[in-house]
């Protein structure tokens, strides 16, 4: 395993050894000696899936604490656009984001640590996200930033028209009105 530090350096790209032959594929997706070597100690206490079609968005999320939550993302099938946005104030990278491509053939993955919203566009035609979090899910603890905030200036690389919210994601605020808890 490869582990890739980004321009907001708490956020790892994990690039897996994969071997293939005539029968498929095989790839060690999680190695806690390897993690805690390349990322440090986190305890995962729960997996999540999700399925969805062509433009569905998920996100911006994160949860404040004390329910803050890591995690470990991956696409198990199809194309996702994967998107960390930052919110700790007085970080270095304060309101930067990242994005990048998570598929069943890249077999990428992401680590996403507290104190940075989350979310991801479906490119492909549907798609199966996965995901560890270090904390249980405590919705009076929900948050997040809205997609297409004016400030954060994200390219989904998606059709804007096509794009398919669920309402707790329509009703989410804009960045510059996101009163953080996360304090770098």
């Amino acid at each position: 395993m490869q582990f890739i530090k980004t321009k907001i350096p708490e956020v790892i790209v994990i690039e897996p050894r994969v071997f293939n032959d005539d029968r498929g594929y095989f790839f060690e997706s999680f190695n806690q000696q390897e993690f805690e070597k390349n990322i440090g100690e986190v305890q995962f206490v729960q997996d999540n899936e999700s399925k969805s079609v062509k433009g569905v968005l998920r996100g911006l999320h994160f949860q404040k604490p004390p329910y803050a939550q890591a995690k470990l993302v991956r696409c198990i099938q199809g194309k996702v656009l994967d998107v960390i946005v930052d919110v700790r104030k007085n970080s270095p990278t304060y309101g930067e984001h990242i994005t990048i491509e998570l598929s069943e053939e890249n077999k990428k993955q992401v680590f996403v640590p507290r104190g940075c919203a989350h979310g991801y566009a479906v490119l492909s035609e549907e798609a199966i996200f996965a995901y560890k979090v270090d904390n249980y899910y405590a919705p009076e603890f929900d948050s997040g930033i809205i997609w297409n905030d004016r400030l954060l200036r994200i390219d989904w690389q998606t059709n804007i028209e096509e794009v398919i919210l669920s309402e707790k994601d329509k009703a989410l605020e804009a960045f510059e009105a996101l009163e953080t808890p996360f304090i770098y």
